[in-house]
């Protein structure tokens, strides 16, 4: 299977910046896409941002011009980096990445362990 982790969760205050990294391992995997997702207390988890192999970009209207997806395929990591952050963007984050694994190419959908980001206000 694939395995991924996080890190760069903190505490910030409002307004500043944080940056998220999200490594992949495995054998013999290929990565369609890869994302970040965030769950709040009391709430469902919600798509964040998204990457695709091709580079193509999706994020939720409450991030947008704030949050940055990017990702580095000789690394085979994915970054967000938050900025003009908000208190409601307190979450955990959680990485998550979907293609294919081994020789037979069975599909695979992963996820990290989460990161805790805190905005004070």
């Amino acid at each position: 299977q694939v395995q991924l982790v996080e890190s760069g969760g903190g505490l910030v205050q409002a307004g500043g910046s944080l940056r998220l990294s999200c490594a992949a391992s495995g054998r013999l995997f290929s990565i369609n896409s890869m994302g970040w997702y965030r769950q709040a207390p009391g709430k469902q988890r919600e798509l964040v941002a998204a990457i695709s192999s091709g580079g193509s970009t999706n994020y939720a209207d409450s991030v947008k011009g704030r949050f940055t997806i990017s990702r580095d395929n000789a690394k085979i990591t994915v970054y967000l980096q938050m900025n003009s952050l908000k208190p409601e963007d307190t979450a955990v984050y959680y990485c998550n990445a979907n293609g294919w694994v081994g020789t037979r190419r069975s599909s695979y959908d992963s996820w990290g362990q989460g990161t805790q980001v805190t905005v004070s206000s």
